[in-house]
């Protein structure tokens, strides 16, 4: 499986929670899925998909949230 399909299905996953998320619900949201991962190699398809301008990160006190990105002020 290469990286870019992990992404692709990662970013699908992301857009149909619908809402901001931390690392530890994306490797839930990739679970039972065939792209399912540990942490560290989700939290690389986070950054990626963050460095194509897909997703934004906005760091809180509880730890890194990842948006979606759309529309000309960046946020969905």
């Amino acid at each position: 499986m290469s990286d870019l399909t992990r992404r692709d299905h990662l970013l699908a996953a992301i857009r149909q929670h619908g809402r901001p998320v931390t690392t530890e619900l994306a490797v839930q949201l990739l679970n039972g899925s065939p792209w399912a991962s540990g942490r560290n190699t989700v939290r690389k398809g986070l950054r990626g998909l963050a460095r194509h301008g897909h997703l934004t990160p906005v760091d809180t006190d509880q730890g890194r949230l990842y948006h979606l990105t759309t529309g000309e002020d960046g946020r969905s």
